[in-house]
């Protein structure tokens, strides 16, 4: 399973970007076969509007199936639901810590949005 992790930076040792849409970096990985890869996010940090949105349909478009990140908005909560992408809020630590949480089934998958719409 292809998983995209909000991280502050480039690597597995960056911290999780609490903010979805707004995240610096995503850090896509294959569950199975340890595959990473970093994506950008830098056109939706300072965007007026619709960061969430653009942020989900950049890991939609890298064949995610389940986001980790610390809290997802309304809009972006949406966009994910209808391209039938799994949502887990409440991550911290490392990305690596993230990614053990997630494997081990520590987090619980989210059945709504857990901020309001342009959260900093």
């Amino acid at each position: 399973m292809k998983i995209a992790i909000s991280a502050q930076g480039q690597d597995l040792e960056s911290f999780v970007d609490q903010r979805f849409g707004r995240c610096s970096w995503f850090a896509i990985i294959d569950t199975e076969t340890g595959d990473y890869q970093a994506v950008a996010n830098e056109q939706n940090l300072n965007a007026a509007q619709g960061a969430g949105i653009q942020s989900a349909e950049i890991v939609s478009r890298n064949g995610v199936e389940a986001v980790v990140t610390g809290h997802c908005g309304p809009k972006a909560f949406r966009t994910l639901n209808v391209a039938g992408i799994k949502l887990f809020t409440g991550a911290e630590g490392t990305v690596a810590d993230a990614l053990d949480k997630f494997k081990s089934g520590a987090l619980t998958e989210a059945q709504d949005a857990d901020v309001e719409g342009h959260w900093i």
